[in-house]
């Protein structure tokens, strides 16, 4: 009773202090009021930025503060640990393949087991198994094309054919340190259930990484020191940068990105011991906790439907909701693929959005079970997309143009500010160019998350395999309608406005000359440090473990 009762009041207890927090948001931002500002208003600020000021300089100072505490963490792992990798695979290309596989060779932990199972089993999935025996050996290793899945029966299967398939999978991977299963087509949470089901509680820890990700080979023990330091903590992610970084500009600027929401924004999560999500291409998890609700997870729905994507996101929610905390590291790295074209990476974000709404939701059932950290910053987030769209339109409806350009100034000017912590932090000039993320932000993560709430439940597209690029220009529609708004917006308020005055005049030729210079300055260090290397593969991040 005094434990139900605990429970109870910290639910309670939880629910009101999300309520505050978005309750305060939502007065500071209807009520507009301002601390400071100029005659007529030109400029101001107010209480509402205060806030989201606020917040920038508390998460930039806890994962500051994370940071320090890594650099203490050096304790040895204790010997016997077991500790298996399970790498999910589907229509990889080659050459990420053999990267992925020679890195795992390289990882510096004593009987590591490997699992890689592949999603599908067709005479066009084959040359994954062949690129498998050539990097890793036929020496303790095996390898099995199975009919079936776990879930679903192949053409031609039968029940004894069946269950001797689920025993041979097992058998498999239990018998041999590197072990290979192509089986029939599932999706990746088929590919990591089959991993997971086949090991059972044959080792301590499970370590997840896909097929295109290059580790660090200190990555396993990294991580593992984390889970043995404290035995409070389920899972634990760790560093993931961007392998083909200088592809294009679109992966460049998606490198700075992931930077900062690992080195800031998972790293102050993880100061509270809430991180949010451990993402598939580095993560390590107490076996004995995921076997306990692998069935639940595999078997997780949303509205009715069963849900296909979002499986990292889901894993992470599951160590959550049983009270054990989730951690990072920057001392585990690796690096992995991401799309270099618009639309492959919009599909993407897409996806992620998805799945971050609707994780949202199930994470708020154990905000209770955690620090208060976790429910402010989850309140924070979730919400701020749509407090930006609200003042986007109605500045661009409602306003003056020197209040579309003010905004415009702002963002750049955050931007900025969050760039120069960064190359603080990393102590690397080129996170200066985070700034340039904001225009991918407003332009195309904005209406892509309104997109994807609309159509949370549909899951008919995504990211495709890597050995032939697929993309889906549906994406294009929600970016298409936004454009189209604030187009509209802009020349609805520039031919309602009154005559400018002397002063209005002064601030728009002085704010639009600043914003001008902004990017001027920003793109002549783009096309001299970074454009003149971009198409050349070969040219990787700075990291040891690239050179594989």
């Amino acid at each position: 009773m005094p434990g139900s009762l605990s429970t109870a009041l910290r639910i309670v207890g939880t629910s009101l202090f999300a309520l505050a927090v978005l309750g305060g948001i939502l007065a500071a931002y209807v009520t507009g009021y301002q601390f400071i500002h100029t005659e007529k208003h030109y400029l101001s600020f107010g209480l509402y930025g205060a806030i989201l000021g606020l917040h920038l300089f508390i998460q930039s100072l806890f994962a500051f503060l994370e940071h320090r505490r890594m650099r203490g963490e050096g304790q040895p792992v204790r010997p016997g640990r077991s500790v298996a990798l399970c790498i999910a695979a589907y229509q990889e290309d080659p050459d990420y393949l053999k990267k992925c596989l020679r890195s795992v060779k390289r990882i510096a932990f004593p009987d590591l087991k490997v699992v890689m199972v592949v999603d599908g089993n067709g005479p066009d999935d084959t040359y994954m198994l062949d690129i498998f025996h050539d990097v890793m050996g036929s020496e303790h290793s095996g390898s099995y094309i199975w009919k079936s899945n776990f879930h679903a029966w192949g053409e031609g299967e039968t029940e004894a054919g069946l269950q001797e398939g689920l025993a041979r999978v097992q058998a498999l991977v239990r018998g041999n340190t590197y072990s290979c299963i192509l089986q029939k087509w599932g999706g990746k949470r088929e590919v990591m259930y089959t991993a997971f089901r086949a090991l059972g509680d044959s080792v301590d820890y499970i370590q997840v990484c896909d097929s295109d990700t290059v580790l660090d080979p200190a990555c396993t023990a990294e991580m593992l020191r984390i889970l043995e330091a404290d035995p409070r903590v389920g899972g634990v992610g760790g560093d993931v940068q961007i392998l083909n970084k200088y592809d294009s500009w679109l992966s460049f600027l998606s490198s700075v990105r992931y930077w900062m929401a690992f080195n800031v924004e998972r790293a102050c999560q993880s100061y509270f011991g809430c991180v949010q999500c451990i993402s598939g291409p580095l993560g390590m998890y107490r076996n004995a906790l995921l076997q306990h609700f692998l069935e639940d997870w595999y078997h997780q729905t949303f509205l009715g439907s069963k849900c296909s994507f979002g499986d990292d996101r889901h894993l992470t929610n599951r160590v959550l909701s049983l009270g054990y905390q989730t951690k990072y590291t920057a001392r585990s790295k690796c690096l992995t693929e991401t799309p270099t074209r618009y639309l492959r990476w919009l599909n993407q974000q897409t996806r992620w959005s998805k799945s971050y709404f609707r994780e949202w939701l199930y994470n708020a059932l154990w905000f209770h079970k955690h620090h208060l950290w976790m429910t402010y910053e989850s309140v924070v987030t979730g919400f701020f997309p749509f407090f930006l769209i609200a003042t986007v339109i109605q500045l661009f409806y409602r306003g003056r143009v020197w209040n579309i350009l003010l905004f415009l100034l702002t963002v750049q000017l955050v931007g900025v500010i969050k760039a120069t912590y960064a190359c603080f932090l990393r102590g690397n000039a080129e996170m200066i160019f985070m700034s340039l993320y904001a225009l991918l932000y407003m332009s195309s993560l904005l209406p892509a998350k309104i997109f994807a709430i609309a159509t949370i439940n549909k899951s008919g597209w995504g990211t495709s395999g890597r050995r032939t690029l697929v993309v889906n220009a549906v994406g294009l529609l929600p970016v298409s309608v936004w454009v189209a708004v604030l187009l509209g917006g802009l020349a609805y308020t520039a031919c309602s406005q009154d005559l400018f005055s002397e002063t209005e005049v002064a601030f728009l030729v002085a704010g639009a000359i600043l914003y001008a210079c902004y990017w001027v300055a920003l793109l002549a260090l783009y096309l001299a440090i970074v454009a003149r290397r971009c198409g050349k593969r070969q040219e990787q991040c700075g990291l040891a473990f690239a050179e594989v």
